[in-house]
């Protein structure tokens, strides 16, 4: 018995420094993402292109620049990241679009894009304005619309059946009083 509990304290002292670790490694890991963000946007040109394609798709098939290539870690190869392929004036280009302008890029249009290197940071679109996706709704969110569908139905069944019955009823006592 006493055993088991010096197993119990060991397993949460031993979670309780991986979250302890994790925790200070997520910051360290924040900060330098931010201070890379920062610099990409000091760097950031605006440019107006013409959009192709856009795919996330594995960066080796990219077929970005030879000397892109070199420089991107061997781990990172195979990561799926954003594509767009986009025609730059008479030079057609593919570049790495930020997760979160890459719903915003449309497909064969023009746009009026930040851009850092070979990496889309921000984009306008210069006929109109950008639209912004449509949310993706939940597995929850489809079950309480479809609750919500069948409620209302049921409801205009429920008063349906009471107005058919209302009726009845008046005809059975106009026919009462006919008699």
């Amino acid at each position: 018995m006493l055993n088991s509990w010096i197993y119990f304290v060991v397993i949460i002292v031993l979670f309780i420094i991986g979250v302890i670790v994790l925790t200070i490694v997520g910051r360290k890991m924040q900060k330098k993402q931010d201070a890379q963000r920062a610099q990409a946007e000091a760097n950031a040109q605006p440019v107006t292109m013409m959009i192709i394609d856009k795919k996330i798709m594995k960066i080796k098939d990219a077929k970005l620049q030879k000397s892109i290539m070199e420089q991107i870690p061997k781990r990172m190869r195979n990561a799926k990241m954003p594509i767009v392929k986009a025609k730059i004036g008479p030079q057609i280009m593919s570049l790495i679009c930020d997760d979160a302008v890459y719903d915003q890029v449309p497909t064969k249009g023009e746009v009026k894009a930040m851009v850092s290197g070979i990496y889309i940071i921000g984009v306008k679109n210069i006929r109109g304005t950008v639209e912004a996706p449509t949310k993706k709704r939940g597995f929850a969110a489809k079950l309480r619309s479809k609750q919500q569908e069948y409620r209302d139905t049921l409801a205009k069944e429920d008063q349906m059946k009471k107005e058919r019955e209302r009726q009845e009823k008046i005809r059975k006592d106009a026919k009462k009083l006919k008699k």
